[in-house]
């Protein structure tokens, strides 16, 4: 088993940053891809970005150019650098670990989930 902690959320002007980080415990996850996801209310969630390894990256076409994922290994941790943020990014992050390589946007890939931290970005 995998327990996933995110942290990092909370209200940011647009045009603001936040990071956002996520702690697993139970096993390491350095061999897993680890992804983060949002949803907003009303909305299905959505992926966000994801990592294998230390560099193999993915994004959704909205968030590209400003956020950045990444991850440190000896920490067990996966981290999410937000820049430029916008009202749209507004939503509950979840973070999320896929025991293999799968680094894609389908949310039902993913074997692990965190409880998910509120990011508010207001106008």
């Amino acid at each position: 088993q995998v327990q996933l902690v995110e942290s990092g959320g909370g209200l940011v002007q647009a045009g603001g940053s936040l990071r956002l980080s996520c702690a697993a415990s139970g096993r390491p996850v350095n061999n897993y891809a680890m992804g983060w996801f949002r949803q907003a209310p009303g909305k299905e969630r959505e992926f966000v970005a994801a990592i294998v390894w230390r560099s193999s990256t993915s994004y959704a076409d909205s968030v590209k150019g400003r956020f950045t994922i990444s991850r440190d290994n000896t920490k067990n941790t996966v981290y999410l650098q937000m820049n430029s943020l916008k009202p749209e990014d507004t939503a509950v992050y979840y973070c999320a670990v896929n025991r293999g390589y799968y680094s894609g946007p389908r949310a039902d890939e993913y074997d692990y989930w965190g409880q998910g931290t509120q990011v508010t970005v207001s106008s």
